[in-house]
């Protein structure tokens, strides 16, 4: 089996594309880039049971149709609140508040952070897949998958403090995965993973995908599954990062 993990940036300059091959004793990182554009994705996904990306796949139900309201000016759709209760709705997916209830951290927010324009960019990154002959659902039930490389982490036990900011902080963690996981190859592309916070999510992102791909992550309940098809759906790790050599 391949999966590959994508850490998706506003534009190809910090995006990162990473391939793991598993195998039935070990698993060895196989490819491992920065600056990626949408094409590379894109010829990469027949190659790979699943594909993680880094970024929201859509954006909350009621922000959505906050704007809409708002646009046409229909004032009895866009009550005047302001409260922060309200803007929370607005600002965070059924799957943002699944992710801070099992994490205790709220992801960024896609309507609110400037994380938006990297949603944007997803948003054609996906028409494109699709276009290409993928299966994309946005709840994660087909061949892409949404994931989130510092939650994927703080699930699996790792403390995640200063690792995006900090290469010391990566080569760090780097030990204590190899730690957890001796079967895990990188040796080809440690420095490159120790130099790049972008490089080092698109290895998560492709782990995380793997737990995807052998049904081993958490998917939406069925009362959220027609929202996160529109939203999207993080998929978290149910296993530990040992257990994902193992299965299909």
């Amino acid at each position: 089996m391949l999966t590959a993990g994508v850490d998706l940036a506003a534009e190809r300059t910090g995006t990162a594309l990473a391939v793991v091959e598993w195998g039935d004793a070990r698993a060895e990182l196989q490819h491992l880039q920065l600056g990626v554009d949408d094409a590379q994705i894109v010829e990469t996904m027949p190659r790979v049971a699943q594909l993680g990306i880094d970024c929201a796949f859509g954006w909350p139900d009621e922000f959505v149709s906050f704007v809409a309201a708002h646009a046409a000016r229909d004032r009895d759709a866009t009550p005047p609140d302001g409260g922060i209760a309200w803007r929370r709705t607005l600002a965070y997916r059924a799957t943002d508040r699944d992710v801070r209830e099992r994490t205790g951290r709220w992801p960024l927010s896609v309507s609110t952070d400037r994380l938006g324009l990297t949603a944007m960019r997803c948003a054609g990154l996906l028409a494109r897949l699709e276009e290409s002959g993928a299966d994309v659902d946005r709840s994660g039930a087909g061949d892409v998958v949404e994931v989130y490389p510092g939650a994927t982490l703080r699930h699996w036990g790792f403390a995640t403090m200063g690792y995006r900011a900090h290469a010391e902080r990566r080569e760090r963690l780097l030990g204590e995965i190899g730690a957890a996981a001796p079967w895990f190859d990188v040796y080809a592309f440690r420095d490159l993973m120790v130099a790049s916070a972008d490089a080092f999510d698109a290895v998560i992102a492709a782990l995380a995908a793997r737990s995807s791909a052998t049904g081993r992550s958490t998917p939406p309940p069925p009362e959220l599954l027609d929202r996160a098809r529109r939203e999207g759906w993080i998929a978290l790790p149910n296993v530990g990062l040992p257990e994902l050599l193992a299965g299909r």
